[in-house]
């Protein structure tokens, strides 16, 4: 999908100040430093709509994106490093629940998860209990640049076994600084929507 027009349509924190329209919505899910902003950023051809940080946790909204007029990408709160409190981690638990298991609107949650390392046990929490909500889940290995190419598989393969993916379930890896699969993730974003 080539990306014409992008734009952060409103950041919510509640079901009446989502967007009123019934395009469809993509979900990203992930760490708070697994690179969703970049990989948001690197999507759309924009250097720096979804504002990436330094700093874990600055995602605190569900921020809607407007892409081509045609669809949302929905960036919810990172899971895991956030230096906030146990109260707002349980609002915001509260808020992308509302959210994922509510809205119509939503055609699937792209799970990021970094390549580098095994899955978390929040990355394995939350592909269960995306799965116990039959929400179809993209699992996108992030940062594959930064391990040699003939290490790709293994690190898939444990990924996949990490998080318990059935067979038809697939990782597609992925790179913010080299967009090495991307048109992957947008073929995968188009067969869903």
């Amino acid at each position: 999908m080539k990306i014409q027009t992008a734009e952060l349509i409103i950041s919510a924190v509640k079901p009446e100040q989502y967007p009123g329209d019934i395009k469809p919505e993509i979900a990203l899910s992930g760490r708070s430093n697994v690179g969703k902003s970049s990989f948001i950023n690197k999507m759309i051809n924009r250097k720096s709509l979804a504002r990436t940080s330094s700093k874990p946790g600055k995602t605190q909204t569900l921020n809607f994106y407007l892409l081509n007029e045609q669809m949302f990408f929905v960036d919810v709160p990172g899971y895991g490093f956030a230096k906030v409190s146990k109260k707002e981690r349980e609002a915001w638990g509260r808020m992308i629940e509302t959210y994922m298991t509510e809205r119509e609107q939503l055609k699937a949650v792209i799970q990021l998860i970094d390549v580098r390392h095994p899955p978390t046990k929040d990355d394995q929490l939350m592909y269960e209990w995306l799965a116990h909500f039959d929400i179809p889940v993209i699992v996108v290995a992030t940062k594959a640049d930064k391990i040699p190419k003939g290490k790709h598989q293994k690190h898939v393969k444990v990924i996949r076994e990490t998080l318990n993916m059935a067979k038809d379930n697939q990782v597609l890896l992925f790179s913010a600084e080299t967009s090495f699969g991307k048109e992957k993730v947008w073929s995968t974003i188009e067969s869903l929507i």
